[in-house]
């Protein structure tokens, strides 16, 4: 059964809380404010935005004492050809030792900084070219809008966010929007210090892929990425990978567009893992997958053939519970397998009780599927 009313009641559970929330407003609004104010770093920044799954709505709750982590990208007018990937990061330390002294660490292509309530990871970025300079100071670009508050994201000039939806002029901008072709920008360009060389990544490809591939689910697609994130997380502590964007990824090629439910879509995306990947595990070797708007990219490049295989053989096993699940008649039996598959945040069915066409008995109205909050 698809049990929809159950499934709304999980994500509840599953989705960052508005303290966590909280929490990245406060410590990404911060860090942006303060390298744009800062004397020497504002002259060589083109500007900032918000990436990862924070923005793509497919972030589940941190796990235990765990604290929620937000990445920001900085545009800046560095040359590659003038900076070394050890050069670029190292412009931005007297600002780390003034506000981040002892929080933070170089990672392989980005800065960590860890505070006590949230984890930030700031990604420097060279400079683009003059003509998609603009771009990054569009609303489209600094929003901070999600795929479940705002739906009709474009990348657009006219696009607007929609705490800027208070006027006439707007909504006549935003009719423009939907008429104007989106811009194709080309992949940023991020130091790697392991490799000493600039590499290309395109977030905001990343982004847009999302949005679009919500919108071909019914709204439905980062839902069924949190759940199997989820799934993952308290089903299987090993491998390590894949997880994070990686399994997102993988998630998103495999979930068919014009599902009707998390329950539907859930399935059939770990079916169809089960079956595109099956030789490749047969044999561990690691799958090619291309990144979006980096296609020479394989997100799956780190990880081994032996830990696919383990990973392919843990989706089959979560395939055929989903599977018997979703087809289950009865619907205490119906949530007892779904809650195999999720835990117990997934909720608890009366027993023997077919009568209540897959929702969950309460005295209060259900809050709908989507939104920040849990």
């Amino acid at each position: 059964m698809e049990l929809p009313s159950y499934f709304s009641d999980f994500l509840k559970e599953i989705r960052p809380t508005k303290n966590h929330i909280d929490d990245y407003k406060t410590g990404h609004k911060t860090l942006r404010a303060r390298l744009l104010a800062d004397e020497s770093l504002s002259r060589i920044i083109v500007n900032t935005f918000l990436q990862g799954s924070y923005r793509r709505a497919t972030a589940i709750r941190p796990k235990g004492d765990k604290r929620a982590d937000v990445d920001i990208v900085v545009v800046t007018k560095l040359s590659e050809d003038e900076y070394t990937p050890d050069q670029a990061m190292e412009i931005f330390v007297p600002f780390l030792d003034e506000f981040y002294k002892d929080k933070y660490e170089f990672q392989g292509r980005s800065i960590g900084i860890s505070l006590s309530y949230v984890d930030l990871d700031l990604v420097i970025t060279s400079a683009p070219s003059e003509a998609e300079i603009g771009v990054f100071k569009s609303q489209s670009v600094l929003s901070e809008n999600t795929p479940e508050e705002a739906d009709d994201w474009r990348l657009s000039p006219s696009w607007v966010a929609l705490e800027n939806r208070t006027t006439k002029q707007a909504y006549a901008l935003l009719d423009a929007s939907r008429k104007e072709a989106e811009w194709k920008l080309s992949p940023l360009h991020i130091p790697d210090r392991e490799a000493q060389r600039w590499q290309r990544t395109h977030p905001i490809e990343q982004m847009r892929w999302t949005w679009q591939k919500n919108r071909n689910c019914n709204g439905h697609y980062v839902n069924v990425v949190k759940a199997i994130k989820w799934s993952r997380r308290i089903n299987h502590s090993t491998p390590k990978y894949p997880k994070g964007y990686p399994l997102e990824h993988i998630i998103g090629v495999c979930c068919p567009d014009g599902i009707k439910s998390i329950a539907e879509g859930v399935t059939q995306t770990l079916e169809n893992i089960e079956a595109n990947y099956q030789a490749y595990a047969l044999v561990e070797v690691t799958p090619n997958l291309p990144d979006h708007g980096v296609p020479e990219h394989n997100v799956f490049h780190r990880i081994t053939g032996g830990d696919f295989a383990a990973f392919h053989n843990q989706i089959c096993d979560a395939a055929k519970i989903a599977r018997k699940a979703l087809d289950e008649k009865d619907l205490y039996e119906s949530a007892e397998l779904w809650r195999e598959l999720f835990g117990d945040k997934f909720p608890e069915a009366p027993p023997n009780d077919t009568k209540k066409g897959g929702y969950t008995p309460r005295i209060q109205v259900t809050t709908p599927v989507g939104g920040r909050f849990a």
